[in-house]
């Protein structure tokens, strides 16, 4: 027996089947009911309908419902396993439990699209929109297609991200997160961006080998196309024409960007930056064949080292601002049950390829490896000593986690194997492994592991927002340890590309996942931040410029005392 369609619409809203028809305050719908150059490229129905303001808030509102009833129910859920207890509404016409309900926009049916009863439903009632609850797609039956409007596209991010708000929760003196504020240029900002220069924002731009420098330029194309380390140099946050260090690696990358982001396309050759490397970096110097991690790591090492606010504890660098996390190892004593907790810093994850029979794993995917890599580990008798029992005669439980995600996780799979003893040559692993183009990492975080609900399943609080992240580049080794050749692939917004060397050429996101990965690299798709503080580099620069008018004070007190001193000396 098919639900009634009001039945249907309690099930799929609830009782609150209301939500504000006002916009996000940080963000601004961009179209109106004016014509503009663009409305050639608007579906016409959708521009009429907004013209009338009665249908246009009778529209808005249903849209806006569906949206933040389907953000409520991904992102509100404190167990994810308790979702499936949740009831989900129905089709109209079949009874179909809907995953992926699409609603009409003015009415209260609901219906599937793989049966086709939604867009059946439209036809026979004459009515012309319905929306797909999980993507806010928008699809127009006098069109017979989805159609994109700006307005719609900026309804649906403005009631996600208001719903994520009243979701998300942080530790911070107790209170939700800070409502997004869109950053609106000053008087004076606007002068200065005024007469700014235009940067091209290709960002595609080919590499030169230098002589078996393949490691670096895949290394480097993973900066350039990092987003957080994009916006830092593009935003001249280290300018190297006022920077006093010598051999400095933040200059090299002020430079780099400065080239990628030119109106010239011709391949680049990283010249400067290699030279720098092998003055401050010894084990990287020379034509040899290096290892692209190691290299990766020295880079790190590098930046920091001569990056403003760099400091040995709690660095507030560009470097540990996007890679920086830490690692937790629980110990726990099999007698006593005591558990010991160390933390360690982390900057990137080497993952292995071999399971502990050592042989390569059947079916290796990131989600295996990280799975291994936090899954319980028996230690021996003599490898732990239990502060409480004061002795090492019993076994214990060690585990790892991850305690702090980063913005940015790199991943390393252990593919090159040295051997510690015997004659046994150096050899490659060469086992396929399968990586996701996102990856949800709540379930190796230590709070995931600490938490555990009804019935024994494992959850995490926040919604999943806080802990996905998207791919953007991975690294591929090609050929032997002695002979191999370094290449990537990465995102540059939503195309993907392939560079070798010198030579780009387009590819896609399928080509890329089913590449041999050496290393990889995601970016959370929501940045976190404390609440109501101030940035970090807002607090930086106030106190830069405390600092300069200070010294500027000294100077001309000290120009003051030598008039001064001049004068008396001539009476």
């Amino acid at each position: 027996m098919s639900a009634s369609p009001d039945s249907t619409h309690t099930a799929l809203f609830g009782e609150e089947s209301t939500f504000s028809n006002e916009a996000h305050p940080g963000i601004e719908p961009s179209v109106s009911s004016d014509t503009s150059e663009n409305d050639i490229n608007r579906c016409s129905h959708i521009t009429s309908v907004f013209a009338d303001p009665s249908a246009k808030a009778g529209i808005v509102g249903k849209f806006k419902t569906v949206v933040a009833w389907h953000t409520r129910r991904t992102h509100g859920a404190l167990h994810p396993a308790k979702r499936r207890k949740v009831s989900s509404p129905t089709c109209d016409t079949c009874n179909q439990t809907l995953s992926r309900p699409f609603v009409c926009l003015q009415c209260s049916f609901t219906g599937c699209w793989s049966g086709g009863h939604i867009t059946d439903h439209l036809k026979e009632t004459v009515h012309t929109f319905c929306v797909d609850a999980k993507s806010g797609s928008v699809f127009c039956s006098e069109c017979d297609d989805f159609v994109f409007d700006d307005t719609i596209d900026d309804l649906y991010l403005s009631t996600v991200l208001s719903v994520e708000e009243q979701k998300t929760k942080f530790q911070v003196e107790k209170r939700g997160r800070e409502p997004y504020q869109p950053w609106i240029p000053t008087g004076d900002e606007s002068i200065v961006l005024k007469d700014a220069a235009t940067v091209p924002c290709q960002g595609r731009r080919g590499l030169l080998n230098l002589g078996q420098t393949c490691f670096l330029n895949v290394i480097l194309q993973s900066f350039i196309h990092n987003p957080l380390l994009r916006n830092y140099f593009l935003s001249d946050r280290h300018n190297s024409r006022l920077c006093k260090h010598s051999d400095c690696t933040c200059c090299e990358m002020d430079n780099l960007f400065t080239e990628i982001y030119s109106p010239t396309n011709t391949p680049f050759g990283p010249t400067s930056f290699l030279a720098t490397t092998w003055k401050v970096s010894a084990e990287m110097s020379g034509y040899a064949q290096q290892d692209a991690h190691e290299f990766f790591i020295t880079a790190l090492n590098q930046i920091h080292g001569t990056c403003r606010g760099s400091t040995n504890i709690s660095c507030n660098c560009i470097i540990h601002q996007t890679f920086a996390g830490q690692f937790q190892s629980d110990v726990t004593c099999e007698k006593c049950g005591t558990v010991t907790s160390t933390i360690d810093p982390m900057l990137d994850i080497s993952l292995e390829l071999r399971s502990k029979s050592g042989e390569p794993a059947a079916d290796n995917t990131l989600a295996s490896c990280l799975r291994r890599y936090t899954k319980q580990e028996k230690l021996g008798a003599r490898e732990y000593s239990c502060s409480k029992c004061t002795k090492a005669s019993h076994e214990a439980v060690k585990r790892l986690s991850i305690r702090t995600l980063p913005p940015v996780l790199s991943f390393q799979f252990k593919r090159f194997e040295h051997k510690t003893s015997g004659k046994a040559a150096p050899q490659k692993i060469d086992a396929p492994i399968r990586i996701p183009a996102s990856i949800n990492m709540a379930p190796y975080t230590t709070l995931a592991m600490n938490t555990t609900g009804k019935d024994g399943e494992t959850g995490y609080p926040g919604p999943d927002a806080m802990y996905e992240y998207d791919l953007f580049a991975v690294i591929n080794h090609e050929g032997q340890m002695d002979n191999g050749h370094y290449t990537n692939f990465a995102r540059f917004q939503d195309e993907w590309y392939r560079f070798d060397d010198d030579k780009v050429t387009p590819s896609t996101l399928s080509d890329c996942l089913a590449s041999n990965a050496y290393m990889c690299f995601y970016v959370k798709r929501h940045l976190d931040y404390k609440p109501y503080v101030k940035p970090t580099y807002l607090v930086a620069r106030e106190k830069d410029i405390v600092r300069e008018q200070a010294m500027e004070r000294e100077k001309e007190a000290a120009r003051m005392k030598e008039v001064d001193d001049a004068l008396i000396a001539m009476v």
